[in-house]
């Protein structure tokens, strides 16, 4: 056993942030990463993009390497799960046996594919860690049709990705439109507009029958070919050692304002977490973002220190399709009007206020980083809470920056 420290249990973003950030917070003591891949702490946003489609051998984009962590005097352990807890005495034991005693805690365990449950679901393809990508990769090259399960965000963008390669793709989603959570319809039309542009076939409203070895059985008694089958159906929280440790769980590890668990000394951090957050009446949410991870990671070392910081961030995300990137800023579901900027023939934001004018989100699409900028100044006027006229948000000659002076 080694000697009590700083532990983190997961080796993705926010754990490889949080290493970073125990040490910029001014920690000296022993600080131990736990990795259930062999691989070092990578990024994954490139896992749908680039490393489908680079025609150069893959690698993985690493988030910290051997020197770094060598230069924070942190050990970092691969190839282990974490299989459980003892909370009272604060030992960690892995797979393979050995225990780690810690003085804090630091669950960053993400979240894992969710499967279809349907007939020969075990069929499809899903894609979360590099040797999924890796394989997908493979797959895709072999293959002259591919049929996408999920119109979300990592569907498509695989979608894109298996267009890119050649393949014939059909995008099945079961719901009436692609990108249902959280994106409003007239951005989710371009998206799709493009997808059909790009050549991709799309059955929106269709739902599936079975998964078999040559393509997909729809509802209705079609039969879509593919040699390859992806599901990307979204994701559930990885709250396995949560679970057996006892700890509240609620669509996620339930944590506070500090990202504190219901364990004092045990904090978690990223898509495995749910927390209230001020910004949106304290509502219980769970974020599936990189960003998010990045700054919960931060919030949480900090307040594993001794720091009593609530997690204020407005949440961000960003998708890849084609040429066009997507933003989103804030909750725009919480919204109850939209109102729309057209800041060129093929760029425009959707704001999205609240009943009484508050904005409380902004969505945005368009060709390269054209809508960057505005929604980068959106996302500080959710911030602030600021409650800007309708007529000053429809206009573009209106400077964001400007309102933010209201």
């Amino acid at each position: 056993m080694s000697n009590a420290g700083m532990v983190i249990v997961g080796a993705g973003m926010a754990g490889a942030r949080a290493v970073v950030s125990l040490r910029a917070n001014g920690w000296t003591g022993a600080i131990t990463l736990v990795g259930e891949e062999t691989l070092l702490p990578y990024d994954r946003p490139p896992l749908s993009k680039a490393m489908l489609i680079d025609d150069s051998e893959p690698k993985p984009v690493l988030l910290l390497d051997e020197g770094m962590f060598a230069s924070l005097d942190a050990k970092v352990i691969r190839g282990n799960r974490a299989v459980s807890l003892d909370r009272a005495a604060k030992i960690l034991t892995l797979e393979d046996g050995h225990t780690l005693s810690y003085e804090k805690l630091l669950i960053a365990t993400g979240a894992k594919p969710r499967r279809l449950t349907l007939p020969g679901g075990e069929l499809a393809y899903t894609l979360r860690d590099y040797g999924d990508a890796d394989h997908l990769r493979s797959r895709l090259r072999a293959s002259a049709s591919a049929a996408i399960i999920g119109g979300g965000f990592i569907g498509l963008e695989v979608a894109a990705s298996a267009r890119k390669l050649g393949c014939e793709v059909t995008v099945i989603e079961a719901q009436p439109r692609i990108l249902m959570r959280g994106v409003p319809e007239e951005i989710a039309s371009v998206v799709h507009a493009r997808h059909v542009e790009a050549g991709v076939t799309m059955q929106v409203g269709t739902g599936l029958s079975a998964i078999e070895t040559d393509g997909v059985l729809l509802a209705d008694g079609r039969k879509v070919k593919a040699d390859i089958v992806v599901a990307g159906i979204g994701a559930a929280p990885e709250m396995s050692l949560a679970r057996q440790a006892g700890l509240a769980l609620d669509n996620g590890i339930v944590c506070d304002a500090m990202l504190q668990t219901s364990d004092p000394d045990i904090y978690a951090a990223g898509d495995c977490c749910s927390f209230p957050h001020g910004l949106f009446g304290n509502r219980r949410i769970r974020l599936e973002a990189w960003r998010n991870a990045t700054d919960q990671a931060n919030i949480a070392t900090a307040n594993m220190l001794g720091g009593s910081k609530p997690y204020l961030a407005v949440p961000w995300f960003w998708s890849d399709q084609y040429e066009l990137s997507l933003q989103i800023a804030g909750m725009p579901s919480d919204g109850v009007e939209t109102i729309r900027r057209q800041l060129s023939d093929e760029a425009f934001i959707v704001f999205h206020r609240e009943a009484g004018g508050r904005l409380v989100g902004a969505s945005g699409i368009g060709p390269g980083n054209s809508i960057g900028r505005d929604v980068k100044l959106a996302e500080m006027l959710i911030a602030k809470g600021i409650s800007p006229a309708a007529e000053a948000l429809a206009d573009p000659a209106v400077a964001l920056k400007a309102l933010l002076k209201v």
